[in-house]
């Protein structure tokens, strides 16, 4: 999937990734929805901050693998400015994305555009076992049918 490298855009990525994972069956209060939309929230809010390149948009891609692990990759233009988790100083009003990136998910990195300049910057998940899932009700607002698996770019 495809956002303007806006404010909006992120918020926009971060609802669709939501509803998206609902749509596969982990509920919107579920471990995986909840844990795995913060991560697009801070991936998709670096990429518009520290990965903003005027008139290019940052793609996104949701997958989940056969055994249950919860991808997303966030992909800008900016190859030079590299992501890195530090710890910013107590009087630091932002820099703690990454941090909360590394905490929650099970790996993360950053790897170079195959198809031009740039950067994604990747995460996983492996929601926790249980009854998590709930299968969504027929009718409901959010995307339509999509596939359990495979990406979504």
């Amino acid at each position: 999937m495809r956002f303007t490298s806006s404010p909006r855009g992120a918020r926009l990525a971060r609802r669709l990734v939501s509803h998206r994972l609902h749509a596969w069956g982990h509920s919107y209060a579920s471990p995986a929805n909840e844990t795995l939309t913060l991560i697009a929230s801070e991936l998709t809010a670096n990429a518009v901050r520290h990965g903003h390149v005027p008139g290019r948009d940052f793609r996104l891609r949701l997958t989940e693998a056969e055994g249950g692990m919860l991808r997303v990759e966030v992909t800008d233009t900016r190859a030079e400015r590299r992501p890195v988790a530090e710890t910013p100083g107590p009087d630091g009003e932002s820099g703690r994305g990454l941090l909360l990136v590394d905490a929650l998910a099970d790996d993360w990195g950053v790897t170079p555009r195959p198809a031009g300049p740039g950067k994604t910057v990747w995460a996983e998940f492996r929601p926790p076992p249980g009854p998590a899932a709930v299968t969504p009700v027929s009718g409901t607002r959010g995307p339509g049918p999509m596939p359990r698996r495979g990406p979504a770019s």
